[in-house]
């Protein structure tokens, strides 16, 4: 059968890997790919991104089943596209996609269904948002509400860094946050302490199957130091998520999510992430969701995933995830993400790639703002590959990791060097 993943990103690559493994599956293409997934014999790079010629596209090539990796054509509604033609597709309609597109939705859906989250409030007005920072003090967090590709969060230590975000998000929109209708908007909430940790799941409609644990980096720099970006790196299984924090996860947010998102009329089918702060005492609280697989989550679980993943996402289309078990390599899996000159705000495109080593069972590097030209490989966004390994213990992923890590060059590049820490 034929499959299609859409989207040009590291998760993509991976999601695409993953994908072509599975029994039963002829021909994967990427919408629009990259570098890496162009290098691959077995992936076809597609140059379509519009969803009515997608899915014109994938009905005269008859495609068994499309996956849906990041989150502007999910907020441009392409599920509703291909669904409305009958095409099997997994993720999020538009309407259930606002869970991540807009944080005012989001918040105010936690709070209408008892989910647990920080208090908050949704400004407009730069004005009424200013004072409220000055009345509430720091730290204090301030999120764009709309689509920011991951960086339109800012976590402030300061009244300064917080005043500094809202005119960033309200008045220059220097973080090119792609604004809902009415808009700019931003919400501001309360700094939670604690741990994070990205909870990430399928749903049908009804039924939720959690996939393996994991946690990313946030932060630019080593020890948690610099700004906030879309992930430096992740590993997979994330020992912080202890089977009584897991439960929770379920049953205090994941479940009342797929019900209130129900009985609001509009039903979840796709991957699910909360973002989660596990609190010292062990409380769960809701940072976020996102409506596809985090990246560079998505990395790690799928060099751990075994199980047929194709079958399992034409399980979830058909409302039968509770029909599916999947299975997992016992090894840690970790990545570090290898960003542009510049990153995260003015990433510079163009420096050359070299040293990328060949696909091998335990090591992969996964591409996302790559391009090629000619026969050069070169960066073309703020995040640009994400080495991967698997191994017995995070020490020694992490070890594996950076050996590769160490090989590769182009000018300009940034990573961290501790990814993987909180596990040791």
């Amino acid at each position: 059968m034929k499959i299609l993943v859409i989207g040009g990103g590291g998760r993509e690559h991976a999601l695409a890997w993953k994908l072509k493994h599975d029994d039963g599956v002829s021909q994967v293409f990427v919408a629009p790919g990259n570098a890496g997934t162009a290098r691959d014999p077995d992936l076809i790079n597609l140059d379509i991104t519009d969803k009515v010629a997608l899915r014109e596209w994938a009905q005269a090539q008859g495609v068994a089943l499309t996956v849906v990796g990041p989150e502007a054509p999910l907020a441009a509604g392409v599920v509703d596209e291909f669904r409305a033609h009958g095409l099997p597709i997994f993720g999020p309609t538009k309407a259930a996609a606002q869970l991540e597109s807009s944080k005012a939705f989001s918040k105010a859906f936690m709070q209408r269904h008892g989910i647990p989250t920080a208090k908050y409030q949704a400004f407009t007005d730069p004005a009424l948002a200013h004072a409220y920072v000055d009345a509430e003090g720091a730290p204090i967090v301030v999120k764009a509400d709309g689509l920011a590709a991951g960086k339109g969060v800012v976590v402030a230590m300061t009244a300064a860094e917080a005043h500094e975000a809202i005119d960033f998000m309200l008045l220059d929109n220097t973080l090119g946050v792609a604004h809902n209708e009415g808009g700019a908007r931003v919400v501001i909430e309360e700094f939670l302490e604690g741990e994070e940790a990205s909870f990430i799941v399928l749903c049908d409609g009804v039924n939720a199957l959690a996939l393996a644990t994991s946690q990313d980096h946030k932060r630019l720099m080593d020890a948690d130091q610099g700004p906030n970006t879309g992930g430096m790196g992740a590993y997979s299984p994330a020992p912080v998520v202890t089977p009584a924090v897991h439960e929770r996860a379920m049953n205090e947010v994941i479940l009342p999510t797929l019900r209130g998102m129900a009985a609001d009329g509009i039903p979840y089918t796709g991957f699910l992430y909360a973002g989660l702060m596990i609190t010292p005492d062990g409380r769960v609280k809701t940072l976020e969701f996102n409506c596809r697989m985090g990246d560079p989550e998505t990395q790690p679980i799928m060099m751990r995933l075994k199980s047929n993943l194709t079958q399992v996402l034409l399980s979830a289309t058909r409302a039968e995830l509770d029909r599916v078990t999947l299975d997992w390599d016992p090894r840690v899996a970790l990545g570090v993400v290898l960003a542009a000159a510049g990153y995260p705000l003015s990433p510079r495109k163009g420096d050359v790639i070299t040293g990328l080593p060949a696909d091998a069972a335990d090591r992969m590097v996964f591409h996302a703002g790559t391009s090629t030209a000619g026969a050069q490989v070169q960066v073309s966004g703020g995040r640009v590959l994400c080495v991967t390994a698997l191994a017995e213990t995070v020490a020694l992923a992490q070890q594996r990791a950076y050996e590769v890590v160490d090989a590769i060059h182009f000018d300009g590049m940034q990573c961290r060097r501790d990814i993987g820490y909180r596990a040791l």
